[in-house]
């Protein structure tokens, strides 16, 4: 497949890139600073623009079969001013323009609905951190609803916690949802998990929890 992975240099972006590129596919990384991405091989075309202007990332997402974005707000004051939100409306102007429909973002668990049963504890933390990062929440729920209101296929991925735990390809997935107790999981099978749901009609138009 022909590829556009946005937030590129971020630490989810370089691994949709890494494992895309030891797929095989072609990718077309988008990014700000190209000494920022560490990542190489062939088939990568590294495309510099900025993503606020629709019209310059054009070229990068045209003819492409999927675009994946890893973009989002780099601290709680971008939070605040709905970085993750007017980023992502870029994207959606720039595929809509070029008539590009499969696009999968990263988005974050607080976001969804919490499993119906869910255990006191996991719902009292969630709860915590829901209050401490709220600017960070209310930007990714204002950029699902910016991807609601369009034409994409959109598939919105929920993680839980980040870590650098390496790829290990057992994570849980629920579509609507969230996994019971899921409460990391590796920014490396968050990549994984996104690639494989290009392909899956199941997730179109669907927020999807992804965890150990």
């Amino acid at each position: 497949m022909r590829l556009t992975v946005f937030g590129a240099t971020g630490g989810i972006g370089q691994e949709i890139v890494r494992q895309a590129l030891t797929a095989g596919h072609k990718v077309t990384a988008v990014v700000r600073d190209p000494a920022r991405l560490t990542v190489t091989g062939e088939g990568l075309e590294v495309f510099r623009a900025d993503v606020l202007d629709p019209e310059a990332v054009r070229p990068a997402v045209t003819g492409r079969d999927a675009v994946l974005s890893g973009l989002g707000a780099r601290s709680r004051a971008d939070a605040a001013r709905g970085v993750a939100t007017e980023l992502t409306r870029g994207v959606l102007r720039a595929m809509d323009a070029e008539g590009v429909r499969r696009l999968l973002v990263v988005s974050a668990a607080p976001v969804g609905p919490e499993p119906a049963d869910s255990p006191f504890l996991d719902r009292a933390v969630l709860g915590v951190i829901g209050r401490v990062l709220r600017d960070v929440y209310t930007d990714l729920s204002a950029m699902e609803a910016e991807l609601a209101a369009g034409p994409t296929d959109w598939t919105s991925v929920r993680p839980p916690r980040l870590t650098d735990k390496p790829l290990t390809g057992t994570y849980r997935t629920v579509v609507g949802g969230s996994p019971r107790s899921g409460r990391t999981i590796g920014r490396a099978d968050v990549a994984h998990a996104m690639l494989g749901m290009i392909d899956d009609r199941g997730t179109v138009k669907q927020g999807v929890g992804v965890a150990y």
